[in-house]
């Protein structure tokens, strides 16, 4: 095992040796245990950490180690046959796919990894559709192959038949379930066992025994084929039966797999120190440095035009920050990834989003939560900055000479709420901060006041993100709170097309108010939001007064007509009015504009919508029929069931509002045997008799 290394002495290796990459995987399939491995092979570690143990290097927070899950995105540096490799170990509870989401969007590669019992999961589907979006090549690692159920084959069916693409199989497995013991390596032709050293730092390499020969020639057979169809030069030799040399095969796999055409896989068992290595070596054989991805686009805000940046020193700089984290120790941390140019530690670097000028004031290497300080960072590397102050998730920190601003992260929207408030005047201020900080870190996190009642209203992706924020409240800031009950975050649109007038007009002794505008509403695509626009031919209303007229649209539009909710996908024409040449103002304008939109909106036939969630269920055959019929009586619509190893999947969609403490629901319907996933599908209208309920109880509520 090679001596651990301390990163900044070593990190001045060449582009080409660099792998920027993540761990992504659904919930417990083993991404940190996997992590926790591959540091401890590339000697970064000592020690290998165990989940069960607490004290693992990437889950460090308080919250992870309890849990045993990991709930913020983690980097860390290590090295492997001369090649530096940078890792984000990522979250796989769908409370935390923001986490997952902005790493892909500055990484260049990834390992999925998949539970070889379980196979492909709901949120592996979901990580997996998030790297096609940043078009990011991955390698697969079919991980506890030592499990009981653990299916080699019926795994590899499975994502071939959910994700469309072909498979290169690099690794078949040596023994299955207790009996696993190794690999054998299907381009070398050669076994590897791990049956010396518990720590599995040490394998033995053997020749294929005669049982695996005909299993290994198949998949040999199959994966040159793969290889040969995505270069000609390849398949001509094949086709002439000629043996391709293997460092050939190894160079044509790597264009395909860089070009999203084939998905190496690899198989192992993390917890038992098996398989790892191999997968390593498939990081540096196929996986992309920063110099084999296409050039980063942005656009240049002075003109409006399309630029690239290089991924080299010398070209400007330009950095993306996807991530904000609050440290206890240095404050405000702002991870970055250079996409061109030097970052050094105390320029002033542009934030093109803004239009503001930052001054870097330290430059750190992470380690998870520890620290390396460094004075400058080059091109594909990702560092953390202290001294940002106005720069935000998604915004790009470049050159001042040579602006450019690359495309922001995109997040879902929250799906559930959390009434909040201090418990004393004293928690009052400390919460306000707290909430602050978290706001700039999280940027699924809303948070909003309800003017009626002054509650503080927190709203996330779920109940566990919401506990999270709230335990993080307590323990990191020392907010003493009481908290109320989760509320679904309903949603109201409108199913006709309605028009309406609105007319703000105040007179008194001097100067007077004058505003007046017709509206036209009609009903927009799912998930558009609201979307203005303006008809205003001629002088009827002045088109310095339009912005107001939107602002006063958007401000109506965050509390609909039938219970307060946010309204959602409709479109907004403001298409005549008129305007006083003395007495018109912004400001009356923007009420006449918030008027207009209420009446339109409660002619238009007003409904609410709630999020329905795609939910797996995950229960022995025994259970099957109590499970379905519960799950009936919450509104549920049932999209099919199949096995899955020994257990059966029940896939359905359901209502948030329905599944409220469902973990604790499925444990006493099947004895403790039974687990679920849920993740946010879409929004849906609400039927209307539960509709009138929903109506009276915010009502009362409110009223209360």
């Amino acid at each position: 095992m090679a001596e651990a290394i301390e990163v900044t002495k070593n990190r001045l290796v060449s582009i080409e040796k660099v792998r920027n990459i993540g761990i992504i995987a659904h919930i417990d399939a083993g991404k940190t245990t996997t992590t926790e491995r591959i540091l401890f092979y590339t000697g970064r570690t000592y020690k290998m950490g165990n989940i069960d143990d607490g004290n693992t290097v990437t889950d460090w927070m308080e919250q992870e180690r309890e849990r045993g899950i990991t709930i913020v995105s983690a980097a860390v540096t290590t090295f492997w046959r001369g090649m530096r490799i940078n890792i984000i170990d990522t979250p796989g509870h769908v409370d935390f796919t923001a986490e997952v989401e902005r790493a892909l969007r500055v990484l260049d590669g990834a390992i999925m990894v998949f539970d070889a019992e379980e196979g492909v999961q709901a949120q592996s589907e979901t990580v997996w559709h998030q790297a096609d979006k940043y078009g990011v090549p991955r390698l697969v690692f079919l991980n506890k192959m030592d499990k009981v159920g653990a299916d080699f084959s019926g795994s590899l069916k499975m994502i071939a038949d959910r994700f469309g693409k072909k498979l290169a199989v690099l690794t078949i497995p040596v023994g299955a379930e207790h009996d696993f013991r190794g690999v054998v390596l299907v381009l070398e032709q050669k076994m590897l066992l791990w049956d010396q050293d518990e720590l599995g730092a040490k394998y033995s390499e053997h020749p294929i025994p005669a049982e695996l020969e005909e299993e290994t020639e198949k998949y040999r057979q199959q994966l040159i084929e793969n290889i040969c169809t995505y270069d000609d030069k390849l398949m001509e030799h094949y086709l002439n039966g000629e043996e391709i040399p293997v460092e050939d095969l190894k160079k044509g796999l790597r264009r395909a797999t860089i070009a999203g055409e084939l998905i190496p896989i690899y198989c192992g068992s993390s917890l038992r120190n098996k398989g790892v290595q191999p997968l390593l070596d498939g990081v540096i054989d196929y996986l992309p440095s920063p110099a084999d991805i296409p050039p980063a686009k942005g656009v240049n805000p002075k003109t409006g035009r399309e630029e690239e940046r290089h991924p080299n020193n010398q070209e400007p700089l330009a950095a993306l920050l996807f991530k904000v984290q609050t440290d206890p120790h240095v404050g405000r941390l702002s991870y970055l990834r250079i996409y061109s140019g030097v970052l050094k530690t105390g320029s002033t670097v542009l934030n093109s989003n803004k239009n503001k000028s930052e001054r870097i004031g330290r430059l750190l290497l992470m380690h998870a939560n520890k620290r390396e300080g460094i004075e400058e960072a080059f091109a594909g590397e990702i560092v953390a900055a202290i001294g940002l102050k106005v720069s935000k998730t998604g915004d790009t920190l470049c050159d001042p000479q040579h602006p450019i601003a690359f495309e922001s992260i995109e997040f879902a929207e929250p799906v559930i709420s959390l009434a909040i408030e201090p418990e004393s005047k004293s928690d009052q201020e400390k919460m306000s901060q707290a909430l602050n900080r978290l706001l700039e870190e999280d940027p699924t996190l809303r948070v909003k006041v309800n003017p009626e009642t002054g509650q503080t209203i927190l709203s996330g992706m779920g109940e566990l993100h919401l506990e999270i924020i709230v335990d993080r409240m307590q323990r990191e800031f020392g907010v003493k709170l009481r908290t109320g009950r989760p509320q679904v975050a309903y949603r109201e649109t409108i199913k006709n097309e309605a028009k309406a007038e609105g007319k703000y007009i105040r007179q008194t002794g001097g100067r007077g108010q004058y505003g007046h505008c017709w509206l036209r509403v009609t009903p927009g695509e799912l998930g558009s939001g609201v979307k203005f626009t303006s008809e205003i031919r001629g002088a009827a209303i002045p088109a310095n007064f339009i912005p107001a007229i939107e602002k006063g649209v958007r401000e109506a539009a965050e509390k609909g007509v039938l219970a307060g909710y946010p309204l959602t996908d409709l479109e907004v024409a403001v298409y005549d009015g008129s305007y006083h040449e003395v007495d018109s103002s912004d400001m009356a304008f923007k009420i006449a504009g918030s008027i207009a939109l209420q009446e339109a909106v409660k002619q238009a036939r007003p409904i609410l919508l709630e999020p329905i969630m795609k939910l797996e269920v995950s229960v022995p055959e025994d259970f099957m029929g109590q499970v379905i019929g519960d799950l009936s009586s919450r509104r549920a619509q049932i999209l099919g069931s199949e096995n899955r190893g020994q257990m059966r999947i029940i896939s359905a969609l359901v209502p948030l509002a329905n599944i409220s403490g469902y973990a604790t629901i499925i444990r006493s319907l099947t004895q403790g045997r039974g687990s679920f996933y849920a993740e946010p599908s879409h929004y849906a209208e609400v039927p209307k008799n539960i509709q009138e309920e929903i109506i009276k109880n915010k009502t009362v509520g409110d009223e209360k």
